[in-house]
């Protein structure tokens, strides 16, 4: 029992999770607890605050019982969060609505009109923040027009984060990285965007205040403090969005170093000394800190694909799996490794739930290019697992060309069990991919921001950490994969003019 201990709290959008992490970075243990996600219309995608808030104060609870006596070693909270959620509240902090999460897409509509009628470029240009439907920018535009009624009697517009930390002290805060992300704040002087909140149709007072990473509060009331069994007077400390502290955790903030997360969605992301924007809005650039900022792109189509690949194409794995105990998606893997890379010219664009970067179009749809008699369900299945890594791939590409190359990658998520996805995402990508031994990299971030917030360190950084797996590209994998990728490329513009069509046809 020596040295102090911190909690990371990942408020994510399936589940939120708490872990305690030493001061040398070891965890001691963890706890999680899901919830839904609600669909109750077409482009809905909504949950309830209160429930998340709930989760929020058991995961820390579960940690506390289980350290028992050694609780007393806890020295703060610190938090991570999922960013572009929205929830209007009244004057009494009770949201007016559900969440809306970043998956929601009602408000594409009102991005379309942003982007060809209201200069949605040049609002990009100030926000950092592309003009997609996950934007709250555009949330805001959809309930001013869509819903005055609920607009109006709004008191102020939050994320989850800003929710759960009025509820525990009665402060509206929000840190930089999570407001940047909103398409409110300008990217260069880290204030609310005054053309941005004119667009939305509010002012500063709608907001939350702006506050850097390391802010803390403390006071926590009896109640909640009991419910917790932490002490009333325990920092927690705001945090920052689950993108950038999973970038901290993984260690991935010196130049040339990028971090790739695959879980559900997933995302390529640098750490710049400064603003980095794209020409054609096709990249992020989140403030952290007033020295850092965060550039990148977020994918949708990550893990989801490979489970509709498991559900559609992988009957006879999951039977094996029923009936043996075996993991299914172990056995998909397995089945794909079977097939050499490239898939015998088999290419599959991985865009089943609409694409942010680098496309950024809702409307985007999966295909299979290339299909000949000779390509087999297991081709299939390789296929989808290599266009996943080929989408990666065009993300990267834009993200080096502004920031400069990234040599090394460090990845984390659930794709990193596997030796098979580990080895094709190194000949794909042509870099040395390195999978560092601690996977909860946001809550690991988090707890690396505590420690710095309330004294216990002078930056952000715990130790290099290790990593557990190393690989290094192939050169006739990746010769073969870099000759597929031209076409993978080529064939984007093709498609993407047909999107709207199909999509508009599907919608009917």
């Amino acid at each position: 029992m020596n040295g102090i201990y911190g909690i990371g709290v990942d408020i994510g959008t399936t589940s939120t999770k708490a872990v305690v992490f030493t001061e040398q970075g070891f965890i001691k243990t963890q706890h999680a607890i899901e919830y839904p996600m609600h669909t109750p219309e077409p482009g809905a995608a909504e949950q309830d605050p209160d429930v998340i808030f709930a989760a929020v104060i058991e995961v820390i609870a579960g940690c506390m019982r289980t350290l028992g006596q050694e609780g007393d070693h806890v020295a703060f909270v610190s938090f991570s969060s999922a960013m572009h959620s929205v929830i209007p509240v009244d004057s009494e902090g009770t949201p007016l609505s559900p969440c809306l999460t970043w998956a929601d897409n009602r408000s594409k509509g009102w991005c379309d009109k942003l982007e060809k009628e209201w200069n949605g470029l040049h609002i990009y240009r100030r926000t950092g923040t592309p003009i997609h439907p996950m934007n709250p920018l555009t949330k805001l535009i959809w309930l001013r027009n869509d819903h005055p009624e609920l607009f109006s009697r709004a008191s102020k517009f939050i994320s989850i984060k800003e929710y759960v930390f009025f509820k525990l002290f009665g402060q509206y805060v929000s840190d930089y990285s999570v407001a940047s992300a909103t398409g409110l704040l300008n990217v260069e002087t880290l204030q609310w965007d005054s053309e941005a909140l004119a667009m939305a149709g509010i002012g500063p007072n709608k907001l939350s205040q702006l506050v850097p990473p390391t802010f803390s509060l403390s006071g926590l009331s009896a109640e909640y403090a009991a419910a917790m069994g932490i002490k009333r007077e325990l920092p927690f400390v705001v945090g920052a969005s689950d993108g950038a502290l999973s970038n901290i955790g993984l260690g991935a903030t010196a130049p040339g170093v990028a971090a790739i997360t695959i879980g559900t969605s997933g995302a390529f992301r640098i750490l710049s000394d400064k603003p980095q924007l794209d020409s054609k809005g096709r990249t992020f650039c989140y403030a952290v800190t007033d020295s850092k900022w965060l550039v990148g792109g977020p994918v949708n189509n990550g893990g989801i694909v490979f489970r509709w690949v498991k559900e559609q194409l992988g009957g006879l794995e999951v039977q094996e799996a029923e009936r043996t105990g075996k993991d299914a998606y172990e056995l998909l893997t397995a089945l794909a490794a079977t097939i050499k890379p490239g898939s015998e010219g088999l290419l599959f664009h991985p865009y089943l739930a609409g694409e942010r970067a680098p496309l950024w179009n809702a409307d985007a749809r999966g295909s299979y290019y290339g299909l000949t008699l000779r390509h087999t369900r297991a081709h299939m299945v390789r296929a989808a697992m290599e266009g996943i890594l080929y989408n990666l791939k065009s993300v990267l590409s834009i993200v080096e060309s502004l920031c400069g190359p990234a040599s090394r990658i460090k990845a984390s998520g659930g794709f990193a069990r596997s030796s098979l996805w580990r080895s094709m995402m190194a000949d794909i990508l042509g870099r040395e991919v390195l999978i560092p031994d601690c996977i909860e990299s946001s809550c690991l971030g988090a707890v690396m921001i505590g420690f710095n917030s309330v004294g216990y360190r002078e930056d952000w950084r715990i130790g290099e950490g290790s990593e557990l797996h190393g690989h290094v590209p192939d050169a006739a994998n990746a010769a073969v994969y870099q000759e597929l990728f031209g076409i993978f490329q080529k064939l984007s513009p093709a498609l993407v003019q047909h999107y709207e069509a199909i999509a508009e046809y599907q919608r009917k």
